[in-house]
């Protein structure tokens, strides 16, 4: 009997893997981090830390990025639908945590 992981840490897993297979065309994003787009219509780029994937505020977020955008992230990374500065907040918070 193996252990069953929350279908949220597989799908992070799944995502991580995809985002490794195109973090050889961006050589800045340092080890331990995960490069990510985020906005709604304009989307930037970001690099947080992998530690944020366990916090269920950002797991919200890949639930959500799950349901818009399935697997096929348009920009060739992980792709997070929510506005800029509601991201630019929880990171913020999850920093100081």
């Amino acid at each position: 009997m193996g252990i069953r992981l929350p279908s949220v840490l597989l799908n992070a897993k799944q995502i991580l893997k995809v985002q490794a297979m195109s973090a050889k065309n961006h050589s800045d994003v340092p080890k331990g981090h995960i490069a990510v787009y985020v906005g709604e219509i304009q989307r930037k780029r970001f690099v947080v830390p992998i530690s944020y994937l366990k916090h269920p505020s950002f797991q919200a977020l890949l639930n959500r990025s799950e349901e818009e955008f399935g697997f096929c992230h348009p920009m060739g990374g992980l792709t997070i639908p929510c506005r800029e500065d509601a991201f630019v907040n929880l990171t913020s918070r999850l920093h100081r945590s």
